[in-house]
C-alpha cells in the first residue's frame, strides 16, 4: 500500500495562501495521486479560524471535488483533525465525552465520515470512488509509522505562541502534564487544548465580515518582526528589546516555561524537542514519527539529523505545509517552509520525502512581486 500523507493545507485562509486555490499546486497534487491506495490529510485541511466554518467549506468544494476524481477507485481518505480544523473532530469528541464510561482515545481512535456535519460534507464532495474516514488523535500507517498533527506540542512548547500561553493558563486548572514517559493519555492534552480550540472557534463564527483578528498570520507577523536580522523595522526592534519582560512576567504567571529566543534555528529546535516530549508522555512506540503543524518540514539533507532524532532510536519528520506565507516563505527547496510538500510511505522502508508542487502558482496580485 501507497500512502502519501500532506498537512497544513489551510484551505479557506483569509489572505491567499492556501496554494491549493491555485490551478498549479491543485494540479501537481492530483497528478501524485494517481498512483496512491491512501491519501491521509494530516490536521489543518481547513483553516476555521478566519472566518465561519461555511466559508472554509465553500473554498474547499471544488478542491476535494478533484481530490476525489485524481485518487484510483476505492483509494482510502483518513482526515486527522489538527487545531485550526477541531471542529471537523468537535461534536464526535462531544458524543465521546457524554458517554457514561467514555472510551480512551488512546493514540488512535476511528470513526465514519459522520464525525460532523463538515466532514460529511467533504466525503461527499471526495465521491463515491473512495472511502473515508476520521482518525484521532493520530494514526498508525504501519506497525513502525504513526502519525498525528503535532498540535499536542502546544503545552510543551517553549515558543510564547497564543496558544502556548492559553494552554499554560488552562493547565492552572486542569492540571499540569506529568513528566514521567508514558505518564500521560490524549486526554491530558486535550484537557487543556480543547476548550481554547473551542473558544477561537466561537470567535471565529461569530466574527464579522471583515474582521482583522487573524492569528496564523499575527503569528508569522510577530515571529518577522522579533527575529531581528539587522532589517527589521524600528517597531520590530523596539518589539524584539522588551519581549524579554514580557517572558518573565509569562514564566512568573506560571504560564510557562517559555523562551524569548526566536530565531528560525530556535522555533524549528523548540518545536522538535516539544514534539518529543509529546511521543515520551504518550509512549509512542514508533521507527518513525510523522508530523506537520509547525509547517517546518524536515529532515532536509542542510539540517542536523541528531535534531530529529528519537531518545529510542527513531526518527521525527515533519510534513512541510501547502501555505505561501510571503513573510516566511521561499520557492528555494532549502527551505523548511516551502510549501507544496509531502511524506510517502510505502510497504516497507523508511518514508520519502516529497516536494509535490514544484510551482506553488505564485501572482503578483497574491501579495508577491
Amino acid at each position: 500500500m501507497k500512502t502519501l500523507v500532506i498537512s497544513d493545507t489551510h484551505i479557506g485562509s483569509r489572505r491567499p495562501v492556501d496554494i491549493l486555490r491555485r490551478p498549479e499546486p491543485l494540479a501537481a497534487l492530483c497528478e501524485a495521486l494517481g498512483e496512491v491506495d491512501r491519501l491521509v490529510l494530516l490536521g489543518d485541511l481547513l483553516e476555521l479560524r478566519h472566518g465561519p466554518l461555511r466559508d472554509a467549506l465553500a473554498a474547499a468544494k471544488p478542491i476535494l471535488e478533484a481530490i476525489g476524481k485524481a485518487l484510483p477507485r476505492d483509494a482510502e481518505v483518513v482526515i486527522v483533525s489538527g487545531n485550526h480544523d477541531s471542529e471537523l473532530v468537535a461534536p464526535w469528541l462531544a458524543r465521546r465525552g457524554a458517554l457514561q464510561t467514555p472510551p480512551p482515545l488512546g493514540t488512535e481512535t476511528r470513526t465514519g465520515s459522520d464525525a460532523s456535519p463538515a466532514t460529511e460534507a467533504i466525503a461527499a464532495w471526495l465521491g463515491d470512488r473512495v472511502r473515508c474516514s476520521v482518525a484521532y488523535p493520530g494514526l498508525w500507517l504501519r506497525d513502525d509509522v504513526w502519525a498525528t498533527h503535532g498540535h499536542y506540542l502546544d503545552r510543551l512548547i517553549t515558543i510564547p505562541t497564543f496558544e502556548r500561553i492559553a494552554a499554560g493558563g488552562m493547565a492552572r486548572v486542569v492540571g499540569r502534564l506529568p513528566e514521567e514517559p508514558g505518564g500521560a493519555t490524549a486526554e491530558d492534552f486535550e484537557a487543556a487544548l480543547s476548550p481554547v480550540y473551542a473558544w477561537l472557534n466561537q470567535i471565529a463564527n461569530g466574527r464579522a465580515a471583515g474582521g482583522r483578528w487573524v492569528t496564523g498570520a499575527a503569528t508569522a507577523k510577530a515571529w518577522t518582526l522579533l527575529s531581528g536580522d539587522g532589517r527589521a523595522p524600528l517597531r520590530g526592534k523596539a518589539l524584539a528589546a522588551l519581549l524579554p519582560l514580557g517572558i518573565a512576567g509569562i514564566n512568573l504567571a506560571g504560564l510557562g516555561p517559555v523562551s524569548p529566543k526566536l530565531s528560525s534555528d530556535d522555533l524549528r529546535r523548540a518545536g522538535l524537542e516539544a514534539m518529543r516530549g509529546v511521543v515520551s508522555l504518550l509512549d509512542i512506540d514508533a521507527r518513525w514519527v510523522i508530523f506537520g503543524h509547525t509547517h517546518c518540514a524536515g529532515p532536509l539533507p542542510w539540517m542536523d539529523p541528531f535534531e530529529w532524532r528519537l531518545p529510542g532510536g527513531g526518527q521525527l519528520l515533519n510534513t512541510g505545509c501547502w501555505t505561501d506565507e510571503p513573510r516566511i516563505n521561499s520557492t528555494d527547496l532549502v527551505s523548511p517552509y516551502r510549501p507544496g510538500r509531502g511524506i510517502l510511505i510505502g510497504e516497507s522502508g523508511p518514508p520519502e520525502q516529497l516536494v509535490i508542487a514544484q510551482d506553488v502558482g505564485r501572482r503578483p496580485s497574491d501579495g508577491f512581486e
